[in-house]
């Protein structure tokens, strides 16, 4: 796992306890913001759709992610960018090509963190 990945969404449970498991502390709300403000637009929120509809462990090229936007090929490297800075993906290049993957266990977690249990006794 990248270092990056460790300081934004963490190791373990503790880091970021569910949304109505107990109150984030400073450290914690920054670091799940960098990771709410990258996934607030909505041509990061697709992109981030796109590569993560590939499933666990699917990658895809850059070059399948840029016909789907009208914008350039640098405003889509940017917008990647900033989602593999806020720990959501990684990539890697190819010849001239570069993949992009949903880093593991992310979107587990900040399910996890959205998700508030039901009371006891209650269907779902």
């Amino acid at each position: 796992m990248s270092k990056q990945e460790l300081e934004v969404i963490g190791q373990d449970a503790a880091c970021c306890p569910g949304l109505s498991a107990a109150p984030l502390d400073e450290d914690q709300a920054a670091d799940l913001a960098k990771v709410f403000k990258a996934l607030g637009d909505p041509v990061r929120l697709r992109l981030m759709s796109m590569i993560a509809s590939r499933g666990e462990g699917g990658e895809v090229c850059v070059c399948e992610l840029t016909p789907a936007f009208d914008l350039s090929q640098p405003t889509i490297s940017h917008h990647l960018k900033l989602l593999r800075q806020a720990g959501l993906i990684d990539c890697e290049r190819r010849g001239t090509w570069v993949y992009y993957w949903v880093l593991p266990g992310v979107l587990d977690k900040l399910a996890a963190f959205l998700t508030t249990p039901l009371p006891t006794g209650a269907d779902a």
